[in-house]
């Protein structure tokens, strides 16, 4: 059974920092290229931020600078850095697992709200 399971959300001012956490099952994580999505209210889902199957990054426009992703392949979880956090960054953002050939998994979600 493959779980994603992801955690670090919560209700943040504008301008302060949150750090995700996903911790996923470890036949997954050392073969996927791991990444972040958030879905905002009435928005679509869409990637905040992800690594390639080479270990590179790349990030949305919208979060360039404020934003980082991470990983410990020793703990099989990937992590996200959020600074300098937006009301516009509020959604709930998921964890997703990409390993090849169609075959990809996503966390539950954990919700973000930036809000004063």
């Amino acid at each position: 059974q493959v779980q994603l399971v992801e955690s670090g959300g919560g209700l943040v001012q504008p301008g302060g920092s949150l750090r995700l956490s996903c911790e996923a099952s470890g036949r997954i994580f050392s073969r996927s290229a791991m990444s972040w999505h958030r879905q905002g209210p009435g928005k679509e889902r869409e990637l905040v931020a992800g690594y390639t199957y080479t270990g590179n990054t790349n990030y949305a426009d919208s979060v360039k600078g404020r934003f980082t992703i991470s990983r410990d392949n020793a703990k099989n979880t990937v992590y996200l850095q959020m600074n300098s956090l937006k009301p516009e960054d509020t959604a709930v953002y998921y964890c997703h697992a990409d390993a090849g050939l169609g075959d990809g998994y996503w966390g539950q979600g954990t919700q973000v709200t930036v809000s004063s």
